[in-house]
């Protein structure tokens, strides 16, 4: 009898065994692809620190805002005023379905952002002084 349940012990713990090896690759082979279709590298930072910012993925968002391409700025804000309108509170719509709608167009529109060379900063001469001229006199109103 103890034989037979040391062989059922050992037959399961095999069987978990594999069980648990399957998930592990498939869980890494998930992981990879993801991090390939993120780019990986800065790009790949830039789309998780988006991911999180929003909590929703760049394909979520398109889904949603039933876009194809994430640069067709006219489609995009055309399908957000639709659905955003559709599902306002006073026309019976949902506003769990509106938020998801304003969050999936916040991540196209940073998507929109990121993809755009950083533009560089003009600083108007004028403006120097006024803040030059600015902080002798939040000096002295700190020492009175």
């Amino acid at each position: 009898m103890a034989k037979y349940i040391a062989q059922i012990i050992v037959l399961g713990a095999q069987a978990v065994g594999r069980a648990f090896t399957k998930a592990l690759r498939q869980e890494i082979a998930a992981s990879q692809e993801a991090a390939r279709r993120a780019g990986g590298g800065k790009q790949g930072d830039k789309s998780a620190e988006s991911n999180l910012r929003t909590g929703m993925t760049l394909e979520e968002a398109k889904q949603i805002l039933n876009v194809e391409d994430a640069k067709s700025v006219e489609c995009i804000n055309k399908n957000y005023e639709h659905l955003f309108n559709v599902n306002e509170r006073s026309k019976g719509g949902s506003f769990y379905i509106q938020s998801k709608v304003f969050r999936a167009k916040e991540r196209l529109d940073h998507e929109i952002k990121a993809q755009q060379p950083p533009q560089p900063k003009h600083e108007a001469a004028d403006t120097g002084a006024t803040t030059s001229e600015e902080a002798p006199r939040s000096r002295g109103r700190q020492r009175n």
